[in-house]
């Protein structure tokens, strides 16, 4: 089974994943690509995001879930859909310009990425919206994404169950949803 947990920075993805993986440990991890990039590959990043970041790293994540066969058993650190809400929530912000052909070419890739996943599982910002966390952690872009998300999984429509919670909680749903997984399209 091949797993994603999404989601906008900040709402508990590394820590459903640790607590997945104790339980799990015949799954293998894919960590989210910025970290493997940055720890693993010597690649640099700009202070501020940018849609040239974002797509290295969606490029990245895609040759990762490529890599997988269906009997695999993996969980990722983000999915296909996160970059993309990244890369559109810079341009709702209007921090960066989007060129219509990129993005549909960047659209057509988290596509046919999106086929090489058995189950998408969301971690929502309204779970986590009252935390109080520093300005650095941009909470516009933040709230952008996760609307972008939201949005996303509908438009693709992709059965993408939401997590809630404490991670004991989420860890439970997210068992649940493995049993019965909806499909991804």
């Amino acid at each position: 089974m091949r797993i994603a947990v999404s989601g906008t920075h900040c709402t508990g993805k590394t820590t459903l994943i640790e607590a997945f993986l104790a339980a799990h440990p015949d799954f293998d991890y894919e960590p989210e690509p910025y970290v493997a990039l940055v720890e693993d590959y010597g690649e640099d990043f700009s202070s501020e995001p940018s849609i040239e970041d974002y797509l290295r790293q969606l490029e990245f994540h895609v040759e990762r879930v490529g890599h997988y066969s269906v009997s695999d058993k993996v969980i990722f650190e983000r999915s296909p859909l996160d970059f993309l809400a990244y890369i559109l929530a810079l341009k709702d912000l209007k921090r960066e310009d989007l060129d219509q052909a990129l993005l549909a070419a960047t659209d057509n890739q988290v596509t046919s990425a999106m086929r090489n996943l058995d189950l998408i599982v969301f971690l929502p910002l309204y779970d986590a919206r009252d935390l109080d966390l520093p300005e650095d952690e941009d909470p516009g872009l933040r709230i952008t994404v996760n609307d972008r998300l939201v949005e996303m999984f509908e438009r693709f429509d992709v059965a993408v169950p939401e997590l809630l919670g404490t991670t004991e909680d989420r860890l439970r749903q997210l068992e649940e949803a493995m049993v019965a997984p909806g499909k991804i399209r």
